[in-house]
C-alpha cells in the first residue's frame, strides 16, 4: 500500500500496535518464572515512539504502564539516539534513571528500526521477587538511602548489536538471593520486547514510513481531542483538600479545572524523609494521569496525547519530588495515598458521578524463607484484595485490587501453597458492616497465613488509621490491617515492617476494609 495514509490504513496501523502490546503482555505471562507475574500479573507493557512518547499501552497495572514513555525518554536523553542501534536492548530500574519506581520493578526497553531508523521502542515494566537489599524481597523499612535497598540499573545496555553483555546479566544474578527467578523474569522481558518490535517492524516496513508515522501522529491528536471533550464535561474551578494520613502528617492538593487545562498543585506537602515513602516527580506524575484519565477519558487506552492538557506542579525536595538519594521501598503506598487524596478532592465536586472511596493501599505481603518439603529458597510478593466504594446508583464491588493496581489477580491458594510451602488457612469476605449507607461498600477480604517452616515478613499497609471515606453522607470503610498471631497467644498488629522473623506454626492475619458507602443509610 506504499505511503497511503488514508483513514483505513492509519486505524490498522493504530489497531496492529495495539496488539503489539497486548501480544507483549501475552508472552510475559507465558514464559516468566515468578508467580507475581505469571499469576498476579505484576507488570505492564507499551510501545513508545522513537523518542519515548507513548504509543500503545496492553494489559496491565496502570501505573506501571505510565512509567514505560518515562523510562524510555530517559534512556533516550542519556545514550542519545544517535548512539543506539539495531539489537540493542536497555534495562533500568532506578527512579534517577527512568525507573520511576523502586528498584524490584524493572524496565527492559528495546528499539525497533525498520528501514534504517528507529520507529518505536517497545518495553515493560515487572516487579522482580528479589533485588539485593537488606532484607530478603528487597522491601526493608529500615533504611535512610536508596543504597541499602538493592542493586541499581541505571539505564544500562543489556544487549549490543544482538549479543548479551555477559558482565551485566552476572552482576544481577550476583546480586538478587534468587538468581534463578531472575535469570527467567529478565529472558521474559526480552522475549516479550522481541515479539512485538518484529511486529511494529513488519508494520512499518508494509505500509511504509509515511503512513507509519501519520499513524502514530494520529493516534495523538485523538487521545487528545478526547481529553479535551472529557475535560469540557467538569465544572471548572479550583478544588482543594487538606488530609491527615495514618502517621499524623498533612497532605494537600488543589486541583484547577478550565476548558483547556488540568492542573494539579502539590506544592506545600511535606519533605521528602530519610525512610522508604518518597516517590519520584514522575511517579506523582502518573498518579495525576491516572485521575485525569478516568474523569476524561476512561474508555480509550492511554497514549502521550491523552495527557497533554494535564499539568503537574510539585515542588523539589518533597514526598511527591524526591531527589538525590532518597529511598523508594514502598513509594506505592504515597502514590496510591496521593490518587487517593485527589479522588476525594474531585468526589467533593462530582458526588453523583465519583464512587465514595476504596481500601486504597496495595496492601504489599512479602514472605520469604525456604521451602519446607524441597529446600528451594522462595519468596511470595502478595498485594491483597478489598473493597470499593458504592456509587449513587450501587453498591460497591467486593474483594477487588486497589484503584492504583489495575488489572492483576490474586494467586490461586493452590499456587501459593505449593511454590510457597505455606498453608492458606481461610480468604474469605470481611463480616464487617463497615461502610454502610444508602449503597454500602464492598466487602473487604480476610485471609490467614500460617507457616510451616521459618520465614522472614515484610508488610506496607497504610489506611491502618485513618479509615476508607464514605461519600454524600455514606458510612467508612474502615481499615486494612494485618496482625501477626504466635503459637503461644502473643499478638502483635503490624502496619510497615520488615525483618520480622517467622516461626513454624506462626500465623499471618489479614484484613483489608470495606468500600466507603454512599448516601446516609436507611433508617430501621
Amino acid at each position: 500500500m506504499g505511503n497511503s495514509a488514508d483513514p483505513f490504513t492509519l486505524s490498522v496501523i493504530q489497531s496492529s500496535l495495539t496488539a503489539a502490546a497486548d501480544e507483549m503482555f501475552a508472552v510475559l505471562k507465558k514464559t516468566a518464572m515468578s508467580p507475581i507475574i505469571y499469576e498476579v500479573l505484576d507488570v505492564g507493557t507499551g510501545v513508545t515512539d522513537a523518542q519515548g512518547r507513548l504509543v500503545s499501552s496492553g494489559a496491565g497495572i496502570p501505573t506501571f504502564v505510565g512509567v514505560l514513555d518515562k523510562a524510555v525518554k530517559r534512556i533516550v536523553e542519556i545514550h542519545g539516539l544517535a548512539t543506539i542501534r539495531d539489537g540493542d536492548c536497555f534495562i533500568s530500574n532506578d527512579p534517577s534513571y527512568g525507573g520511576v519506581t523502586h528498584l524490584n520493578d524493572v524496565v527492559v526497553a528495546m528499539p525497533v528500526f525498520a528501514g534504517g531508523r528507529c520507529v518505536a521502542w517497545a518495553a515493560s515494566i515487572a516487579h522482580w521477587n528479589d533485588i539485593g537489599g537488606k532484607t530478603p524481597g528487597s522491601m526493608a523499612v529500615d533504611v535512610s538511602e536508596i543504597f541499602q535497598e538493592g542493586l541499581r540499573l541505571p539505564a544500562v545496555r543489556l544487549i549490543q548489536d544482538g549479543r548479551p553483555i555477559g558482565a551485566v546479566f552476572d552482576i544481577i544474578m550476583a546480586n538478587s538471593r534468587l538468581p534463578d527467578f531472575v535469570r527467567g523474569d529478565l529472558w521474559a522481558q526480552v522475549a516479550a520486547s522481541r515479539k512485538a518490535a518484529a511486529r511494529i517492524r513488519e508494520l512499518a516496513e508494509a505500509y511504509g514510513p509515511d503512513a507509519y508515522d501519520a499513524a502514530v501522529e494520529a493516534i495523538f491528536e485523538e487521545g487528545e481531542r478526547r481529553a479535551l471533550a472529557g475535560l469540557a464535561t467538569l465544572p471548572e474551578g479550583t478544588y482543594a483538600i487538606e488530609e491527615e494520613q495514618d502517621d499524623g502528617a498533612i497532605w494537600r492538593v488543589a486541583i484547577t479545572v478550565s476548558r483547556d487545562r488540568f492542573v494539579v498543585d502539590l506544592r506545600g506537602n511535606p519533605k521528602q524523609r530519610a525512610a522508604p515513602y518518597n516517590t519520584s516527580r514522575d511517579g506523582a506524575v502518573i498518579s495525576c494521569q491516572m485521575i485525569f484519565k478516568a474523569l476524561t477519558d476512561p474508555a480509550l487506552f492511554a497514549s502521550e496525547g491523552s495527557f497533554r492538557p494535564l499539568e503537574v506542579v510539585t515542588e523539589p525536595g518533597t514526598i511527591f519530588h524526591a531527589e538525590g538519594n532518597a529511598p523508594h521501598g514502598y513509594y506505592f503506598e504515597t502514590r496510591i495515598r496521593l490518587y487517593d487524596m485527589m479522588w476525594r478532592c474531585m468526589a467533593q465536586a462530582l458526588p453523583e458521578r465519583l464512587p465514595a472511596g476504596h481500601f486504597a493501599s496495595i496492601c504489599g505481603t512479602v514472605i520469604a524463607g525456604d521451602h519446607p518439603d524441597t529446600g528451594r529458597r522462595f519468596t511470595m510478593v502478595e498485594p491483597q484484595m478489598g473493597g470499593w466504594g458504592a456509587t449513587a446508583a450501587r453498591d460497591g464491588l467486593d474483594a477487588m485490587y486497589s484503584a492504583s493496581h489495575g488489572e492483576t489477580f490474586n494467586c490461586p491458594v493452590e499456587i501459593c501453597e505449593t511454590r510457597y510451602g505455606l498453608d492458606v488457612g481461610y480468604r474469605r469476605l470481611g463480616e464487617s458492616d463497615a461502610g454502610r449507607g444508602l449503597h454500602s461498600g464492598g466487602k473487604g477480604l480476610e485471609i490467614g497465613y500460617r507457616l510451616r517452616a521459618p520465614a522472614v515478613l515484610s508488610v506496607g499497609y497504610s489506611r491502618a488509621r485513618q479509615p476508607v471515606w464514605g461519600s454524600a453522607g455514606g458510612w467508612a470503610g474502615g481499615v486494612n490491617g494485618v496482625s501477626l498471631r504466635r503459637p503461644d497467644g502473643r499478638s502483635e498488629a503490624l502496619t510497615f515492617a520488615s525483618g520480622v522473623s517467622l516461626g513454624p506454626g506462626d500465623e499471618i492475619v489479614i484484613t483489608a476494609a470495606n468500600g466507603g458507602g454512599w448516601g446516609a443509610p436507611a433508617s430501621k
